[in-house]
């Protein structure tokens, strides 16, 4: 199975490169919520520059005032002639020392309010960018979860026999988390260093174009680097992500079947194999994490080489008197904002890597086209009377495929009872499984009432037919709620009456909570033949012209059986009935009993009949199940 749902993905790579794009613009759907988060960050970037520069005012201000201090009281006894060298060595004209004497403390006070405001500032807008945008990350969480629910239910039988159920759910939760954090953290960081990035490189170079121009170099370098480091990491991100679907998969399928696993003693080896899927996602992490690991000590040490340069060049620019201590730390403060968002893209990226092989693996499934759909044009099956036709139906479960089912043909009148019988692997199941086009025919057609099932709705085709399946399928819920699954708007007088036809109403009653007693997952508080007798009452419930009855009365023993055959004797009348059963008490009074052997009608007729004609018939009826016949006369 791993195979079959990887190497698509594997072929489909070229094409979902745009897979992340798709997923941001689920943004679309939010409009102007979607923009919210991206004002409020340009707003908190904007007051995040602004402190570096007041920084820097505070400094020359404390430096200048102390410079003033000590050199203004003593102006009057310097001669004029040595007072424009001095003011040139100071680096500050007259008005402006006389300023810095006067002023120093009060330009203090207001640059240090003037930090405080822009603090509060930043810190409001990075609240509300931070609360939109996850705002908006959940919200497309949910559609994304739900379009991938609607596809996933959607999709025919075949795809479902393709894929494991955990590899589905690990991609409508973890994939989808992932693409969410992208989405709310990850592309508002984005965004958030290139704004900081620019704005901060346009300050750098209007203020200080020579000791920019010093540093300005490693920036491409940086990008090189981070580049290639995604390049690097998406394929490693995707195989993290195969290998948590694999263990998702053990762990669901051991969850699913914990009864069996414990009847067969295979604890030890189940762990065995629990614990092989997780060493393959524990050394597959552990790869990802020394990539990462080297990846950020080195945009660190890109960081100190910058730090050092200006440090250098800036000291000789303080030495040359072309440059304040407060300039200087301005600049210092103003080159943090520049390796911040290098230091954010190497997460951004790596957020990213996941992000896109999670979106890519989510759009495999979106983007997957289904087996059976409707067809353009198709129009809504009208009240049928009931005819079945099967013209040379042959169907393969999979192309170039062994033949499931060769050539059949036979037509069920309304209102006739149908049985099929034969051998584990005959073809029985699939029969009914076409019906309600769960599978499309590889070649032949299958009819009702003379319409192709081709070129009607899917939901009206399955409207008109009731089906009690092999494997018992029910919900969390009440026993109210399963019977009434069909029909949700179905009145207590109706489920009750359906439950009675199914043999079920009085074991329901002989629960304390009645109708309202909770069934457990997937039925557990139920026993099997419970749990048939509530599938059989909600098919019933339909009201259905087609029923299809797929061994449904397997797990009863035979008096409950001889009680819910007498029921469905009563409604099969007048709707046309397809029967799967193993015990020929069951069927032999079908209107037509079809003997299927290896894909193929072997023989059909009535009991009578097949008894002279059918050596296979026969056979079944005198070796496996004559016994079953006594018995049922007996209990009659």
């Amino acid at each position: 199975m791993q195979a079959q749902i990887s190497s698509p993905a594997r072929g489909r790579r070229g094409m979902n490169r745009g897979a992340l794009g798709r997923a941001i613009r689920y943004l679309a759907r939010y409009r102007t919520q979607a923009l919210l988060p991206y004002i409020f960050l340009v707003i908190a970037v904007l007051s995040q520059l602004a402190v570096p520069k007041l920084l820097g005012r505070i400094i020359d201000a404390v430096t200048g005032g102390v410079i003033a201090q000590n050199v203004a009281p003593k102006l009057d006894v310097i001669p004029e002639q040595f007072l424009p060298l001095l003011y040139q060595q100071l680096g500050y004209t007259p008005e402006e020392l006389q300023t810095l004497y006067t002023n120093a403390e009060q330009m203090l006070i207001t640059a240090g309010v003037a930090i405080v405001v822009f603090a509060a500032v930043r810190g409001i807008f990075s609240f509300l960018q931070t609360y939109w945008a996850e705002r908006n990350s959940q919200g497309i969480a949910f559609d994304m979860r739900n379009d991938l629910y609607a596809k996933i239910s959607k999709l025919s039988f075949s795809y479902h026999d393709r894929n494991q159920t955990g590899q589905l759910m690990i991609r409508a939760t973890d994939d989808v988390e992932k693409v969410r954090l992208f989405i709310g953290q990850g592309l508002l960081q984005a965004v958030g260093a290139l704004v900081l990035l620019v704005g901060t490189l346009i300050i750098l170079i209007s203020t200080n174009p020579q000791l920019t121009l010093v540093v300005l170099p490693i920036l491409p370098l940086s990008l090189v680097i981070f580049l290639a480091f995604g390049a690097l990491s998406q394929p490693l991100f995707v195989r993290v992500q195969q290998r948590i679907s694999a263990l998702n998969t053990v762990l669901q399928e051991n969850l699913a079947g914990i009864k069996v696993v414990k009847a067969f003693t295979r604890e030890q080896s189940e762990e065995q194999k629990f614990g092989v899927a997780a060493d393959a996602l524990m050394r597959q992490q552990i790869t990802v994490s020394r990539v990462l690991s080297f990846l950020f000590p080195l945009v660190f040490l890109i960081a100190n080489v910058g730090q050092a340069l200006v440090l250098y060049f800036g000291g000789r620019q303080i030495i040359n008197n072309t440059l304040t201590l407060g300039q200087y730390q301005e600049f210092s403060l103003y080159l943090i904002f520049i390796f911040i968002p290098l230091a954010q893209l190497g997460f951004i990226i790596s957020q990213m890597s996941q992000a896109s092989a999670s979106a890519t693996r989510i759009f495999e499934i979106l983007d997957t086209t289904s087996d059976v759909t409707d067809m353009p044009g198709a129009s809504a099956l009208p009240e049928v009377q009931g005819r079945v036709t099967f013209e040379n139906v042959t169907f393969r479960y999979y192309a170039g495929g062994d033949p499931v089912l060769s050539e059949v043909s036979f037509t069920a009148e309304p209102g006739q009872t149908i049985a099929l019988l034969g051998a584990t692997g005959s073809g029985k199941t699939t029969i009914i499984n076409l019906i309600p086009r769960f599978y499309d025919p590889s070649e032949g057609r299958v009819l009702i009432d003379q319409h192709d099932l081709r070129e009607v709705t899917l939901e009206s085709l399955r409207a008109s037919i009731g089906i009690v399946l092999q494997e018992t399928t029910l919900f969390t819920g009440t026993i109210r709620d399963n019977i009434a699954f069909g029909r949700p708007d179905a009145s207590q007088e109706e489920i009750e009456t359906a439950a009675k036809a199914a043999a079920a109403h009085d074991f329901i009653l002989s629960f304390p909570q009645g109708y309202d007693t909770p069934v457990g997952e997937r039925g557990a508080t139920l026993s099997g033949g419970q749990k048939q007798r509530i599938a059989i009452a909600r098919a019933l419930l339909l009201d259905p012209h087609i029923l299809i009855l797929d061994d449904s009365t397997s797990a009863v023993d035979l008096e409950t059986e001889y009680h819910i055959q007498q029921a469905l004797d009563r409604l099969m009348k007048g709707r046309t009935s397809f029967v799967i059963a193993q015990r020929i008490s069951t069927v032999m009074h079908a209107d037509q009993i079809l003997v299927l052997d290896k894909g193929r009608v072997a023989a059909r007729g009535q009991h009578a009949e097949l008894m002279e004609s059918s050596e296979i018939y026969a056979e079944i009826y005198t070796s496996q199940l004559v016994s079953d016949v006594e018995l049922d006369e007996e209990v009659a």
